[in-house]
């Protein structure tokens, strides 16, 4: 199972929030540069980058940032936040991003999505299903849908989608454990790369994860907080 770190993006610093909740933004670093060094000299090798302003816009805002980290460490990034248009595809693959998450797009312009799908591939477009209460969230999860997310998810897969990160909304930021239920629903409907966002706590959790079949895990709030120590996170790996 991939162990994948995140960073999250709010005015050029490297943030957490507690479900999804802009008010409770801490600031953990006002380089993320530096936090992406740091994972990388430990032995990481993805990243999961997430530009929260861009969640909340119609644009990709923090793409400089990107382009920092993609061109000064070897890390994979997947990118997500602010993809809405083809452009914003552009930005994000120009600025270095080896995949990018498609969350809103998906939900809101399938049409759209799927094309980037077709063009790219499912080796670079990833699926964000993004979920409160199994219902799928869109535009920085101040929005709500009445779609389920497991259906959701199977009707992408059937249309070629190969990997999903998906977070529920309510264990985020939480240090509480992750939505191990839910994963399992999916993985019993789904053939698909699943990667478990939303958290994520302990060593245990991630050990559980991996027994439920997820190929990746992203680690945010556990690493910022000490709850997981990163030399015990590459003994996992």
């Amino acid at each position: 199972m991939r162990i994948i770190p995140a960073i999250d993006l709010i005015n050029g610093k490297c943030v957490r929030l507690t479900k999804g909740d802009y008010n409770t933004q801490k600031i953990y670093n006002e380089n993320p540069l530096e936090a992406a060094k740091y994972f990388e000299d430990n032995g990481l090798q993805y990243l999961h980058l997430v530009d929260l302003d861009g969640a909340k816009s119609n644009q990709i805002v923090n793409h400089k940032i990107l382009y920092q980290i993609a061109t000064k460490t070897n890390l994979k990034i997947d990118f997500g936040g602010g993809l809405k248009s083809r452009k914003d595809l552009e930005i994000a693959f120009e600025n270095g991003a080896r995949q990018v998450t498609g969350g809103s797009i998906a939900a809101k312009n399938p049409t759209e999505f799927l094309s980037w799908l077709a063009e790219f591939g499912s080796e670079k477009i990833i699926l964000g299903a993004d979920c409160i209460n199994r219902k799928i969230a869109t535009h920085g999860w101040l929005e709500t849908s009445k779609l389920d997310v497991v259906d959701y998810i199977a009707n992408y897969v059937a249309k070629g989608i190969s990997t999903v990160i998906c977070t529920d909304i309510a264990k985020d930021g939480m240090l509480q454990g992750t939505s191990d239920e839910l994963y399992k629903d999916i993985l019993s409907l789904t053939n698909v790369n699943l990667i478990a966002s939303g958290g994520v706590t302990t060593l245990a959790d991630l050990a559980l994860l991996k027994t439920i079949g997820c190929e990746g895990a992203i680690v945010g709030k556990a690493l910022y907080e000490g709850t997981i120590q990163i030399e015990k996170l590459l003994e996992l790996c």
